[in-house]
């Protein structure tokens, strides 16, 4: 095990940089500063991340580090870093690692003891979250689905289960077949669509998932982002669950009547199913 500060110490480190998702002026005055003073910033698409500092102004060599060449490039990242260069990475829009390149680059960085550390930025998940008006206390984030419906299809039959708010990512040429499959499979639960988040045709489509799937395909455009309610059925109690709910009851004092009556309600089991474990375990004080 190894304590060292990340802006304090000698460990080369490497900066993530959370790029606009949209609006170019979302891009913080940190990740700014931090660019200017870069030698090299490693980028998913070299187009596109070029676009975005001839934009601000900034002229830095790049390194091409996307999926397909991620651990040849990080090799070269790594050995740059150690020779004491500083490098950033971007991906094309919001975090990278999160449904982007990048994940392998940073594992490949800490296996060789070089610290990494992210500039804040937009994300679109958490964007289109915090404006669905669904519950954003707990959210599980699933990015895309698997491309082969087969595959996609068993996905959503294990989150199908998740009490939390469900965050996905779509594209628009899958977008309707995906939200026929998660009516079918999930339920037709409230859902958020959210497209082109900071652009200037930025627009939340809200309502069931089958009202959404309704929407003409050709509407639906952009990058998207799909927030999906939670299961809100609740699972039936086990045996050994009413049983621990009735010796709360009991060690709060309550007599077996009103213990019963607690637990058949907080439970949503009937009353005869707790009298009876009742009965076959506890004995009236």
């Amino acid at each position: 095990m190894k304590r060292e500060l990340n802006f304090e110490g000698p460990s080369p480190l490497l900066y993530l940089i959370a790029t606009p998702i949209g609006n170019r002026q979302e891009l913080s005055p940190r990740a700014l500063e931090v660019l200017k003073e870069t030698d090299f910033i490693a980028a998913e698409d070299t187009r596109n991340s070029g676009s975005l500092m001839a934009y601000f102004g900034i002229d830095k060599p790049f390194i091409s580090c996307h999926e397909h060449n991620e651990e040849a490039a990080g090799e070269r990242i790594v050995s740059l870093l150690k020779e004491g260069k500083k490098v950033c990475y971007m991906s094309d829009a919001g975090y990278p690692t999160l449904s982007d390149p990048g994940e392998r680059l940073v594992a490949k960085c800490l296996d060789n003891g070089i610290k990494v550390s992210v500039t804040s930025g937009p994300s679109a998940a958490i964007n289109a979250l915090a404006c669905s008006g669904l519950p954003g206390d707990h959210f599980y984030f699933e990015g895309f689905l698997p491309a082969k419906e087969s595959e996609r299809n068993e996905e959503l039959k294990e989150l199908a289960r998740h009490k939390e708010t469900l965050i996905f990512y779509e594209s628009p040429h899958r977008i309707l077949k995906t939200l026929i499959a998660m009516a079918a499979i999930l339920g037709d639960r409230k859902a958020v669509l959210a497209r082109e988040l900071t652009k200037a045709h930025e627009e939340f489509i809200r309502g069931t998932l089958s009202e959404i799937a309704l929407e003409p395909e050709s509407s639906l455009r952009g990058e998207m982002v799909i927030i999906v309610e939670g299961n809100k059925e609740k699972e039936e109690a086990n045996d050994n669950t009413i049983l621990l709910a009735l010796k709360e009851e009991i060690d709060w004092g309550r007599k077996s009547k009103e213990a019963i009556k607690n637990v058949s309600a907080n439970l949503n089991v009937p009353k005869n199913r707790v009298y009876e474990l009742y009965l076959r375990s506890f004995k009236e004080e």
